[in-house]
């Protein structure tokens, strides 16, 4: 398989690639900058190898830790971790798993400290009063910024797809020269 360099490498390269064709289908700098922004955000942190120790890995520095349950879990180079779509799906979804969790131990911990210190008389009330303020923010982004939204996962499938794609070739070119070799010895 090609090295973290060479996957860093790739991404970096195919940044241009990615930013002509982003603007030649959206005509747009902002849904651009998106789709860029992301594909680098795919390429070089949030790609199919966070399933193993990797650069992708190491790049979440003291973040790092959240990934410790999607690399025990996932199989390395799995459809799960490496399949079209469903790999960035998954670690999408698993991302919004960790950062609800700690949305939530915020708004907890916030409301029970409001309480604490007097400001307030029940902190239930508050936190469930920013639990439906932050749901409510979260779908008004969704629905006024859908096009940024869908980009930005486009972008993110861009970075990954670059990584698997440079895989799977290198597979591809080392089995048919194990082929090849195999030929040449029996010839």
């Amino acid at each position: 398989m090609p090295s973290g360099r060479t996957h860093d490498s790739i991404t970096l390269w195919s940044l241009p690639l990615v930013t002509g064709g982003a603007f030649a289908l959206t005509q747009s700098g902002n849904l651009t900058l998106v789709v860029s922004g992301a594909f680098l955000v795919g390429g070089l942190m949030f790609g199919p190898d966070l399933d193993i120790y990797s650069q992708q890995y190491k790049r979440w520095g003291f973040l790092r830790w959240i990934w410790l349950p999607y690399r025990k879990s996932m199989r390395h180079r799995s459809c799960f971790s490496h399949g079209l779509m469903i790999g960035t799906i998954v670690r999408i979804l698993y991302l919004i798993v960790w950062v609800a969790i700690g949305g939530s131990i915020l708004i907890l911990s916030g409301a029970i400290v409001q309480q604490l210190l007097g400001t307030i008389d029940h902190w239930q009330i508050l936190a469930q009063q920013r639990f439906e303020t932050s749901i409510g923010m979260i779908r008004q982004s969704l629905q006024q910024h859908s096009g940024e939204w869908i980009a930005g996962t486009i972008g993110l499938e861009l970075g990954s797809l670059s990584h698997s794609i440079s895989d799977w070739l290198v597979s591809a070119y080392k089995k048919k020269m194990k082929k090849l070799g195999k030929k040449r010895a029996k010839g």
